[in-house]
């Protein structure tokens, strides 16, 4: 009885918030970015690194250890094939072998296949060392899948996959058709719009919002950041972006944002999605963005902020992946990799940390709990009209329908102001500044010049597929 009043205390807590945010990047486990907190930040109510965690490779042991450099050259395997090796049965013992192997297949003999056993801290993500202090922590929050980054992407729209724990091939346009949790946002008048710097990756996940559908993807930004110069160019001025809609007051009930995944993204943005090899400098400047915007908006008070990660991308993670429910349980019978998970809002204690089990269809279970309740209802045994058809709404599964939603962190009676960030906005102008005023030109490879990673080449032949079949240029 006492846990059946828990959970009807915690869902009537989701009605504190008007305006849910996601934020999901790319590609890093929840030790190697926030794994700190228990170790170097004194965190013991935090589930992260310990000094003794190490993996064993050829007889060298590789112990856990602060990285010397925020752009990882190296990126590891994360295939589904390499998550099992990765996670080897449970002991989380393979990661060095598995990046060892990555290394050897790519004719890198001086590699370090240690890397992946390395931590940040709090001067490497300043941006996540504040919002840990000030917000949430959930340090049981595992990726959907032990597999690569669209099916995992797709169980955050859509509650399943596609048939596979893996990426489709590169030349192959990963273009899916899996009803997502949007079609119930539109079935129930509920607004949303998907804020970009590529295409939108909703466009990629439901066959639905393929093409057209322009008032309901916007941009990111279309003049950069507040502390950073970039090109202006031209976008619809009819369809705001994030950052003027969350300066006007007017964000929408649910709002996700992409982060750049290419640098061939009309804006000029380098990637801040945190795929190695990107700077996770660039993502600390994303998320703060994010932050700035709705801790300075008029619609601060009633807001939801999720920062979570798709997988980890092959980087160590202590914490064995438990089993989940699922209605394909042979192929997604167990989650993936803990990944890195903040929740902000001005209903969290600070310092809070939650050992919740979440996965990314915990966000799908949040903003339908909150918008859209009857969603999760059991499904009939025979569809009607639009659904049965495939064009409407679907049930969303045994995934979504079990896991847990995140009105348990909604705690506080009354709202708190958002905490001063000043000295965060300066680091990020003075980093800005000393890398100079230049901006990459929208179509540039960008920093570094580094070939394309699978994620980026998949990316670019989705967006070269849209361009085919008419989608106009210079709109997300």
């Amino acid at each position: 009885m006492e846990a059946l009043e828990t959970g009807r205390v915690d869902a009537a807590n989701l009605e504190k918030v008007d305006h849910v945010v996601v934020v999901m990047l790319e590609n890093r486990s929840f030790d190697h970015m926030l794994g700190y907190l228990s170790l170097a930040g004194g965190r013991a109510d935090i589930d992260g690194l310990r000094p003794e965690l190490a993996n064993q490779y050829q007889g060298r042991t590789y112990p856990v250890h602060h990285l010397g450099t925020t752009a990882v050259e190296m990126d590891p395997d994360h295939s589904s094939s390499a998550i099992d090796q990765q996670i080897a049965g449970g002991s989380m013992s393979g990661f060095v072998a598995s990046a060892a192997a990555t290394l050897a297949n790519s004719g890198i003999e001086d590699g370090d296949p240690g890397c992946v056993m390395g931590y940040y801290d709090a001067a490497d993500v300043p941006v996540y060392d504040h919002l840990a202090e000030q917000f949430a922590v959930c340090d049981r929050w595992f990726s959907s899948v032990p597999g690569a980054t669209l099916p995992n992407r797709l169980y955050a729209l859509c509650g399943v996959a596609a048939g596979s724990r893996d990426d489709r091939p590169a030349h192959i346009p990963p273009l899916y058709h899996q009803p997502s949790f949007v079609r119930h946002l539109d079935d129930h008048d509920v607004s949303w719009r998907w804020y970009s710097f590529d295409p939108g990756t909703l466009r990629l996940a439901d066959a639905h919002y393929l093409l057209g559908h322009h008032q309901r993807f916007g941009y990111f930004s279309k003049t950069g950041l507040p502390w950073k110069t970039i090109l202006d160019v031209t976008c619809n001025p009819r369809i705001p972006s994030f950052l003027e809609d969350a300066a006007a007051g007017t964000l929408p009930a649910v709002s996700w944002i992409d982060p750049a995944f290419t640098n061939f993204n009309p804006l000029g943005f380098p990637v801040n999605d945190d795929h190695p090899p990107a700077d996770i400098k660039d993502g600390q400047d994303l998320v703060l963005a994010v932050y700035n915007a709705l801790a300075a908006s008029p619609q601060w008070d009633r807001c939801l902020l999720v920062i979570v990660y798709d997988e980890n991308g092959g980087f160590y993670d202590h914490v064995p992946p438990p089993q989940a429910a699922d209605d394909e349980p042979e192929m997604f019978g167990r989650y993936g990799v803990r990944v890195p998970a903040i929740i902000v809002s001005p209903w969290v204690e600070p310092r809070a940390v939650s050992s919740t089990l979440f996965d990314h269809t915990s966000i799908i279970r949040t903003v339908l709990s909150r918008f859209c309740p009857k969603a999760l209802d059991e499904p009939q045994q025979a569809g009607t009209g639009r659904s049965r058809l495939g064009l409407g709404p679907q049930y969303p599964g045994l995934r979504v329908v079990q896991a847990s939603h995140l009105g348990g962190l909604l705690t506080r009676s009354t709202p708190r102001p958002a905490p001063p960030r000043d000295a965060l906005l300066h680091e990020a102008a003075a980093r800005a500044a000393q890398a100079g005023t230049s901006p990459t030109q929208p179509g540039e490879q960008g920093r570094g010049d580094h070939p394309l990673n699978d994620l980026q080449k998949s990316i670019l032949a989705a967006t070269g597929e849209l361009r085919r079949r008419g989608h106009p240029p210079n709109e997300p």
